[in-house]
């Protein structure tokens, strides 16, 4: 890979005698990692059948590298959200955001959702997570994300981070700004990162950033926590982000969190003006750890900063007694125990929003929580969503495929399976993970995985 002459130029500055050992690693092969759904797996119960070879990641709960030859991405566990794939520094910044079950966290720029889906994992499935992507199309694919982990208490917006500012004054406890930048840390893993660098897009992004931070301080409760990320080494978006920052909020410092083996101090001498409490930031560089490059800083509001801060409107019910009935018909007849929640109906659309989500009215709104299915012709039809949430000892019927047959590829190409038993909705699990729906009739399980997931594995 050719690095960009300027690039090379400023990384030597920065890093002196180590520049040789940081090119040589720009040319290696990247690491690879995934990391364990808790809300799915027993961990250590995984670890010992593991169908991979795992070694853990230093810095991650539940994180672990794998050999490129496993290719879990195409392991039938990957559809039922046994785990997520996900670059290994990538998984640091969530753990620095020390999310506590209970807690508002927002991910204010989440696609694809590596990170909200660890946040949700942080949360135990109490309280609420707000993840958010401006784009339309990236918004979508989180969602997508958020629904294969099987977690219920997330919700997705569209939006500019000022909407999401104006509808969530000192809301949160928690923000990761996991921000948009240069991409340097990602060179050898995306090439046409390295192709499209130029100094202009650094203080572009630069610029870009200072924008959402300052967003995202009017959304921080006092008391609370922002994380700011990125995944490059430019020090313009790094120390100098967060020098500007704390330059506009003087309320914010940036605590000092302990660092894991091979992590690296930020450098004020690096930036421009820089401001000397960004030394308690965190660098990570591919020459001294087992990933790509990752910047972070944790920056705390302190108490009794800032206005009058008030909670948005609770989200209020939405559901006709059409829609209740026909929902608790279904629950009564296939699942065990009804979930607890807000229920909202969108068309024919069911969702499911978890206990105290705040009013969502004027926002762009992919999902607001748990999609528990439509109704169609006066009748109730189960999500894929709904499927992945539940657990299998949560189905009335449920129809095991082990992982390593040919009948759980059949059905994840969309094929009908031949089975004869109790009519009805079943629910379809790998290795008693859940993975979606089939419904049983004359000896034959209809298939209900989506037609847009089926795919050759």
């Amino acid at each position: 890979m050719m690095l960009p002459e300027e690039f090379k130029g400023r990384m030597q500055t920065m890093l002196g005698e180590e520049y040789a050992a940081f090119a040589e690693s720009c040319q290696l092969e990247c690491a690879h990692a995934l990391r364990l759904n808790a809300r799915k797996v027993d961990v250590e119960s995984f670890l010992k059948k593991s169908p991979f070879s795992l070694r853990p990641v230093p810095w991650a709960e539940n994180g672990y590298y794998y050999a490129a030859k496993d290719a879990p991405g195409r392991h039938p566990y990957h559809e039922a959200g046994v785990y997520y794939i996900q670059e290994p520094s990538a998984m640091a910044p969530v753990e620095y955001l020390d999310v506590q079950p209970g807690e508002r966290v927002l991910d204010l720029c989440a696609a694809p959702g590596g990170k909200s889906t660890q946040i949700a994992a942080k949360l135990k499935e109490k309280g609420i997570l707000i993840c958010n992507e401006i784009h339309p199309q990236r918004a979508k694919i989180l969602s997508e994300n958020i629904e294969r982990m099987g977690i219920g208490n997330a919700i997705v917006t569209n939006e500019a981070p000022g909407r999401l500012a104006e509808a969530f004054a000192g809301y949160f406890d928690k923000i990761l700004v996991d921000a948009p930048c240069s991409g340097e840390g990602m060179f050898r893993k995306n090439e046409a990162a390295c192709m499209e660098w130029s100094v202009h897009n650094i203080l572009l992004c630069a610029e870009r950033q200072d924008e959402i931070l300052s967003h995202a301080a009017r959304m921080l409760r006092p008391g609370g926590r922002i994380v700011y990320s990125t995944c490059t080494f430019a020090p313009e978006e790094n120390e100098g982000s967060v020098s500007r920052f704390l330059k506009k909020f003087p309320a914010f410092s940036v605590r000092a969190a302990a660092k894991k083996k091979g992590m690296s101090d930020g450098n004020p001498s690096w930036a421009k003006d820089a401001d000397e409490r960004v030394g308690h930031a965190i660098r990570l560089f591919p020459h001294r750890i087992c990933g790509e490059g990752h910047f972070l800083a944790v920056l705390e509001l302190c108490e009794g900063a800032g206005e009058d801060r008030s909670a948005p409107c609770r989200m209020e019910s939405g559901m006709s007694k059409k829609h209740v009935g026909l929902w608790r018909e279904f629950c009564r007849q296939n699942i065990i125990e009804e979930p607890e929640g807000i229920y909202l109906a969108f068309g024919g659309q069911i969702y499911l929003a978890p206990e105290q989500t705040p009013s969502l009215k004027g926002l762009k709104t992919l999902r607001p929580g748990l999609h528990l299915g439509t109704e169609k012709k006066n009748r109730f039809e189960p999500s894929h969503a709904l499927a992945l949430f539940l657990h299998a000892d949560a189905a009335v019927r449920r129809l095991d495929l082990p992982s390593d047959g040919q009948e759980i590829r059949n059905y994840l190409n969309g094929e009908m399976i031949l089975s004869e038993g109790e009519k009805g909705w079943h629910l379809i699990t790998t290795d008693g993970y859940t993975i979606g729906w089939g419904k049983r009739a004359d000896g034959k399980m209809k298939n209900h995985y989506p037609k847009g997931l089926r795919k050759m594995i």
